[in-house]
């Protein structure tokens, strides 16, 4: 009876075996090709504009627009990145008349480029079709969505 215990267990072990070699491997996410690895902004705008299939008249509308914002930002970055060494030189001298000034300054770079960037958005909206600007809305939920849950995850 020991043996046949054995036996079986072992049958047992090698059919489970067999099971998972012939699973197929997990899909792995597709690669991002390297134009748009510099940024997560940048990425996901890659992956939007793929959703929704636009005709090539409204890529090239997109890219242009993409690319003037790009250029009108990039000023202000370099302001903002600055301002914020700034005020972690404060932080660490302690002064704190600078360090509200400085944040001050930091709220108002940062607002400039979020208008920039949602003044885009809306040019590159305004090309889209009635079946595309659903889908994008539907694209903007589900990350919305995907935000909450990470924000839950670190929170509780």
């Amino acid at each position: 009876m020991k043996t046949y215990l054995t036996r079986f267990a072992a049958v047992a072990a090698l059919a489970a075996g067999m099971a998972f070699a012939q699973a197929p491997a997990p899909a792995a996410p597709p690669p991002v090709p390297a134009t748009t690895a510099k940024s997560p902004r940048a990425v996901l705008r890659h992956r939007m504009l793929k959703a929704l299939n636009l005709t090539a008249a409204q890529k090239q509308q997109a890219k242009a627009i993409f690319q003037q914002t790009k250029q009108n930002v990039q000023p202000v970055a370099q302001q903002a990145r600055q301002n914020r060494e700034a005020l972690a030189a404060a932080v660490k001298a302690n002064d704190t008349a600078q360090i509200h000034n400085l944040a001050a300054q930091q709220g108002s770079l940062e607002g400039q480029v979020l208008a920039m960037r949602s003044e885009s958005m809306a040019k590159f909206y305004a090309t889209l079709t009635p079946d595309q600007r659903a889908k994008a809305e539907q694209i903007q939920q589900k990350m919305q969505q995907l935000k909450q849950q990470r924000k839950a995850v670190f929170q509780g």
